[in-house]
């Protein structure tokens, strides 16, 4: 038989037993849809966790205060008081591959305007901050170098601030309370939304470091430096420099650790995108096993089919049928079964994933490549598990067939 005829007969025969085979299929189906839904949630929570990485900035370098030994106990990072406002001009000044710096030192504070009041962030930053995080200010202006200078009382916020404390009213020109200073809105920075951890980027009062310094925190010393470099193919090189500049400037001795630690987006993206790689080939493996599952089912109702049609079997090999012919009858139909539930699969698993989008307000990205793998694995299973009842069925003694009843 031709190939048009050996798949005209397997659909032929599955349909003779609709429901067996619709319940043989089931678990190609499931396994097809899992991985497809799988791998498409897992595909977009990672780019949408590439695109937050990136949104901090381009091309940047964060500078921590890092941890110390206290009596035999490693505080975490940010417990060293070593890093200074100085350093930060001297990584400007003397490391070529940095464009732009930015001090920073951050605190908790409570916000009051008028009858209104809201628990946030307060970030002293210099004036380059904005343009480093590609964060601009749609409301007013930013504040200066001169502000720095002066430890002006004056401040920038983000959108959920502006919200919280005048719901929807023009904030700048206001005078807010942060604790009991208070300082002057000169700006609103636009919308940034959510982190890639889930925190509210706009849920922060911007102000210039020396004056949180000086007159929030009463502290002489930076928690974090933020740095932007000239390019990607910079950050190695700026990264070697930094370091080597802040241990000789913190007179660090060759046997001791650095009192900084210094991290990129790029290397968070890089993590990150290891981890969703991890756990979206750990979750689709999992799901994979229904196909294997779907496999064995395969294979057990065709070997009943093998032992069903044992007569019809003898009585093809009588009138001619080789070996070849009697076992590419057998895998075709094992073939088709599985290719049918792959491509049923495909069809569910992408309305799952949509479901899940709008479910979860979560969007999914259905690859074409996982949709062509799952159908092609599927079809694979049931080659696999086909081989042996269509092999068994191939090898009978047409006599012994033939007198089967």
């Amino acid at each position: 038989m031709n190939f048009n005829e050996v798949i005209r007969v397997a659909l032929r025969t599955l349909g003779r037993n609709k429901m067996r085979t619709l319940l043989t299929m089931l678990g190609i189906i499931i396994g097809v849809m899992a991985v497809i839904c799988i791998v498409g949630v897992g595909t977009s929570a990672s780019e949408q966790v590439q695109d937050q990485i990136q949104s901090l900035g381009v091309n940047m370098l964060f500078v921590m205060a890092g941890s110390v030994n206290s009596g035999g106990v490693q505080m975490g990072t940010g417990a060293t008081n070593t890093l200074m406002v100085s350093d930060a001009r001297a990584m400007l000044q003397e490391i070529p591959q940095i464009t732009m710096i930015s001090p920073e030192t951050d605190t908790t504070v409570q916000a009051v305007y008028e009858g209104q009041n809201w628990a946030t962030r307060d970030q002293g930053v210099g004036p380059d901050y904005f343009t480093i995080r590609n964060w601009p200010v749609v409301v007013g202006s930013p504040f200066s170098e001169r502000d720095i200078d002066t430890a002006a009382d004056v401040c920038v916020i983000g959108s959920t601030v502006a919200y919280k404390l005048f719901s929807g009213e023009n904030p700048i020109g206001k005078v807010i309370r942060v604790k009991t200073l208070p300082v002057t809105v000169i700006g609103e920075l636009e919308t940034k939304g959510q982190s890639t951890f889930g925190q509210d980027q706009d849920d922060v009062i911007m102000m210039p470091y020396t004056t949180v310094m000086k007159k929030l925190v009463g502290v002489d010393w930076l928690q974090l430096i933020t740095a932007s470099v000239d390019s990607k193919n910079d950050i190695d090189s700026a990264t070697s420099e930094i370091t080597a500049l802040l241990r000789q400037r913190h007179h660090l001795r060759a046997d001791e650790n650095n009192d900084f630690s210094i991290r990129s987006p790029a290397e968070i993206a890089q993590t990150v995108g290891r981890i969703s790689m991890i756990l979206t080939v750990l979750l689709g493996s999992v799901a994979a096993i229904s196909l294997l599952v779907g496999g064995i089912g395969i294979m057990n109702i065709m070997l009943v089919s093998v032992t069903e049609r044992t007569r019809e079997i003898g009585v093809r090999i009588a009138v001619g049928a080789t070996e070849g012919d009697v076992q590419r009858q057998f895998l075709s139909e094992a073939v088709v079964l599985s290719s049918i539930g792959g491509l049923i699969g495909v069809v569910f698993g992408i309305a799952a994933s949509v479901f899940v989008a709008k479910a979860m307000a979560w969007p999914t990205a259905v690859s074409p490549l996982s949709i062509v793998g799952a159908v092609a694995f599927s079809a694979g299973v049931g080659i696999f598990f086909g081989y042996y009842p269509a092999r068994k069925a191939s090898r009978l003694d047409p006599i012994e067939a033939l007198r089967y009843e």
